[in-house]
């Protein structure tokens, strides 16, 4: 497979961007990242021409694919039609936010940002706002954006920055715990309790390899925080209407947070975050409160047309069944090849996401060290190269999750487990 203009377009970018790139893990791939030209359906072209069956789908936010429906063309082409943006309120955002409230369970207000980063990061100043308190629980292997309160590293007993450019005063203030240890938060909690904001966490982790919680581990974390008067937090900017369909993972774990963050699907595409919750918490947003939260390019009227759209469209011609079930698909399929091939790694993943994770024992991960001990560099330098060459576009490392569209066909499904049983 000829992939020559992508490399001489990354030549060209080493050049002007540093590393390359406008997102650390865009550079990944080995020996260089593949440039896209289009998408088409559930496929991606890049530079060369070449095709392949697209499984990163933007990292998440096309639960549509690339071919939007007419409904949600037409939106995106009025508003950016009427004027490129105002700085001042529109209707559309007003309708978004209506639909979000009335769908996921923990929501009854929102503020639109432009970044799942943005949007914890304001997650975590208005927790710390309303309860007024300093201290924030994360999760070990957990992400929530380029936010200096979370890129840390150790554990409950002293973190610090893991990024250079964070004072180390930032990580005093946070306390990583191992995802899925419900001994180890209940004793940070008995330490730190009164000092506490909010718990930080994705509901199922799914930037490192898609870890999904074990059965009490959210209900331990809503009860902890209900007992210190801290807040829980959903970060559902990748699971948030993909896992859960309508209601998010929420729903689906039947577990209401106080605050849950947003991004990817909400913005059919285009940039967005947001931040949703109960009333009496939100309002302490600026101008209601005094906690400041204020964005230019917040509520953009193309990105509210385009989330709303998409987002409605799901709910009328139902998205979130043929994407369920076409994941379903590809997990069972991907689990027979793995029992040939290699057993000693793990299909992991729910709805419409799906990795195989190449653990050493057979054993899915249950926390996010559980995925740094798999064979990374096996799947990142060997097999994801041979997928690549079998026209199958996986995530850019072994941490990604990888997503299905709308637009994804069961021949889509089939081509990807030939090519994965051919690579391993």
């Amino acid at each position: 497979m000829n992939r020559d203009t992508s490399r001489d377009l990354y030549d060209r970018a080493l050049s002007v961007l540093p590393g390359g790139v406008n997102s650390s893990v865009r550079a990944a791939p080995q020996p260089y990242p593949t440039f896209v030209q289009k998408g088409d359906a559930g496929t991606v072209v890049d530079a060369d021409g070449n095709k392949y069956v697209d499984w990163v789908m933007g990292l998440g936010p096309l639960l549509l694919g690339h071919d939007l429906p007419e409904s949600v063309q037409s939106a995106v082409q009025r508003r950016a039609s009427e004027g490129p943006m105002y700085g001042m309120p529109t209707e559309v955002e007003v309708e978004h936010a209506e639909f979000i409230a009335r769908h996921v369970p923990s929501v009854e207000m929102v503020r639109f940002v432009n970044s799942g980063t943005e949007a914890t990061v304001s997650a975590v100043r208005l927790a710390r706002g309303y309860t007024g308190r300093d201290k924030v629980v994360v999760m070990q292997g957990g992400y929530h954006g380029a936010q200096e309160s979370t890129l840390v590293e150790g554990g409950p007993e002293g973190a610090s920055p893991s990024s250079p450019g964070i004072p180390e005063s930032f990580a005093e203030h946070t306390i990583p715990v191992p995802f899925n240890d419900q001994e180890a938060v209940t004793e940070v909690f008995e330490e730190h309790g009164e000092d506490i904001a909010a718990v930080l966490v994705e509901p199922i982790l799914a930037n490192k390899g898609i870890v999904e919680p074990r059965e009490g581990y959210h209900e331990t974390l809503r009860d902890l925080t209900e007992d210190h008067g801290a807040l829980l937090v959903f970060d559902e900017v990748i699971t948030g209407f993909r896992v859960g369909g309508l209601s998010c993972a929420q729903g689906k774990f039947g577990v209401t947070p106080d605050l849950t963050t947003f991004g990817k699907v909400i913005g059919g595409g285009f940039p967005v975050g947001a931040i949703g919750g109960k009333t009496e918490i939100m309002e302490q947003f600026t101008p209601a409160g005094d906690v400041f939260q204020a964005g230019t390019f917040s509520g953009h009227p193309v990105t509210m047309a385009a989330g709303l759209e998409t987002l409605t469209y799901a709910a009328e011609n139902d998205v979130h069944e043929h994407v369920n079930d076409l994941g379903e698909q590809l997990r069972d399929g991907l689990r027979d090849v793995v029992d040939e091939r290699a057993p000693e790694y793990s299909v992991v993943g729910t709805d419409s996401l799906f990795k195989v994770v190449f653990t050493r024992d057979g054993t899915p991960p249950r926390d996010g060290s559980d995925v740094g001990r798999a064979n990374v560099q096996r799947w990142n330098r060997v097999f994801r190269p041979k997928m690549l060459d079998s026209g199958i576009m996986l995530s850019q490392n072994q941490f990604e999750a990888q997503f299905v569209s709308d637009s994804h066909t069961e021949a889509d499904v089939e081509q990807t487990i030939e090519a994965y049983r051919e690579a391993l």
